[in-house]
């Protein structure tokens, strides 16, 4: 057979016509099945590489916007706003915690805060601890600049999974965005995704969020309450979970979202006792803020930063004042305001570099983190969802934040939820987390000797041990993106990426039913509270 084999790399690199498809049929078996096959066959074959949930997450920190100097004038001009300005609004709790350890409450009730409180809380916050998933394999390092991809998004709105139309989210729905984002292995964690618009109540809604996520998913739950009294109810499930609140406190899998600021510069009374109670009730707590440049925050980055690292620090005190032990999250993430219509823009490059940036002054603390990017403005899983996503996520991570939320599965400026858009960006986020990843160089890796015999000898790498071995272990396949020749991409249909990920949600919202809650237990948590997820919902029927 005088076949001349090629493979394409770019640039196009041929090899010699002396080697045919014969002479490298035994040694390409493995790698020749990974380009020849469908891609749904290649999804079936995922357990040939090493599971993503497996691998390390990423140490980064490489893209520093801001230079040494200018994240100095920022904490400089944040602690001035925090002693000189304040801010206003505070509950009477908030007061006088404050007060207790040296703030002041001005004529105009706003509430300052000591350069010398700030410096006490940062130099008393905690590092470096681990945010846990039921299941430990899921269990998120907390140390600088390692990076851990998620959901979020709160979104009042999901995009049919059958039709394609926008309507109101339920908490069925939310159950199932737990249960997809369960099995995807390049979104760690799970912070509540979308509103449960059927729910009546704010107590029930804060409950029921809880339960359906901690149903649907052993990874890492993010979720929040609207008032510090079902701050207790959702610590009493995750005790009973648990077993015990000692062991909630040895392996906590559950945190609170906490928006305590309203930008500019008032808080939120009540989210500020949320922020308190949970503090103190010994749940890890991300203290988010959420200011829109050229809106409720200056139009410069830097005005916007200055603003904004204020409003996190000011929570992460109050955290620290609640419970000098607290598992606190600096959660800055600036959002860029569309000055044509005065909506959202967060699929801009303003908001990538601005997101990167408060990323930079969260390290310049050395506080563990989290942000958003991913928040596209596209409709649809499309071309532009997926270039606005790409761009924020490359960037967030490559910043070095902790916890990147809304990294898969939101659609139009956070409104929506897509479990299509959650498959599609599970395959991005899988590429820009390994790209991410460090280069190792040793003498192994430079493979001098290595090089030397194959010139010699065969006179490519193909066959040799060490590139089956990397195969497994250094590569990250898409499980949707399509790899195929295009005379082999006809032949099998023309599928795209998005019929791809929408028959994986479909066959996974159809199989995927997981048991991570007791029969006994279930009964005691429906005994106890309202739970609204009927059992039949949650098992295949």
């Amino acid at each position: 057979m005088d076949t001349v084999f090629f493979i394409y790399i770019a640039p196009t690199i041929y090899l010699s016509r002396e080697f045919t498809i014969a002479r490298f049929a035994g040694e390409l078996k493995e790698i020749g099945k990974m380009n020849k096959t469908s891609p749904r066959r290649r999804r079936r074959q995922k357990s040939d590489t090493a599971p993503a949930a497996h691998r390390s997450a990423p140490v980064t920190g490489h893209l520093r916007p801001l230079s040494a100097d200018d994240m100095t004038r920022i904490d400089a001009a944040s602690r001035d706003i925090l002693e000189q300005v304040g801010l206003s609004d505070a509950s009477p709790s908030t007061i006088e915690a404050l007060v207790a350890r040296g703030g002041r409450v001005t004529e105009d009730r706003r509430l300052l805060f000591p350069q010398s409180l700030v410096d006490q809380a940062l130099c008393g916050l905690r590092r470096d601890f681990t945010l846990c998933g039921r299941n430990p394999v899921h269990d998120i390092e907390m140390t600088t600049a390692r990076v851990h991809t998620g959901s979020g998004g709160a979104s009042p709105m999901v995009v049919d999974l059958q039709d394609g139309s926008y309507r109101p989210a339920t908490l069925a729905d939310l159950y199932d965005a737990a249960r997809l984002v369960d099995t995807l292995d390049n979104v760690k964690f799970f912070s509540r995704s979308m509103i449960a618009g059927d729910i009546e109540t704010a107590r029930d809604l804060d409950i029921n969020t809880a339960y359906a996520a901690l149903t649907g998913t052993s990874k890492h739950v993010m979720t929040s309450a609207s008032e510090a009294a079902h701050v207790r109810a959702i610590a009493e499930m995750c005790f009973l979970l648990a077993g015990s609140a000692q062991a909630f406190y040895a392996r906590p899998f559950l945190s609170l979202n906490i928006n305590h600021a309203v930008p500019p510069l008032r808080f939120d009374p009540e989210a500020c006792d949320v922020l308190l109670t949970g503090a103190r009730l010994g749940l890890p707590v991300m203290v988010n803020t959420f200011g829109q440049m050229g809106a409720s925050s200056p139009v410069t980055i830097a005005g916007c930063l200055a603003q904004t690292n204020a409003e996190t620090l000011a929570g992460m005190v109050l955290a620290w004042i609640a419970n000098p032990e607290v598992t606190a999250i600096y959660g800055a993430r600036p959002m860029v305001t569309d000055l044509r219509s005065g909506g959202m823009a967060g699929g801009s490059g303003e908001q990538a570099i601005l997101t990167a940036a408060a990323t930079q002054m969260a390290q310049y603390y050395k506080l563990p983190n989290s942000t958003i990017a991913g928040a596209t403005d596209s409709k649809i899983a499309d071309g532009q969802a997926g270039y606005e996503k790409a761009l924020s996520v490359t960037m967030a991570v490559q910043a070095g934040a902790n916890l990147v939320t809304q990294a898969a599965g939101t659609q139009a400026g956070l409104m929506a939820t897509s479990f299509e858009a959650y498959v599609i960006d599970n395959d991005m986020l899988g590429a820009i987390l390994s790209a991410a990843s460090p280069i190792e160089v040793n003498d192994q890796t430079l493979a001098v000797d290595v090089i030397a015999q194959t010139v010699r000898g065969e006179g490519h790498f193909l066959g040799h041990p060490e590139t089956y071995a990397r195969m497994k272990s250094d590569f990250v396949y898409p499980a949707h993106a399509d790899r195929q020749a295009p005379e082999a991409w006809v032949a099998s249909g023309t599928p795209t990426i998005n019929s791809a990920a929408r028959r994986t949600a479909e066959t996974t919202l159809a199989n995927h039913f997981p048991s991570y809650i007791s029969p006994e237990l279930d009964r005691d948590l429906r005994a106890r509270f309202d739970i609204r997820l009927p059992q039949e919902r949650m098992r295949q029927s």
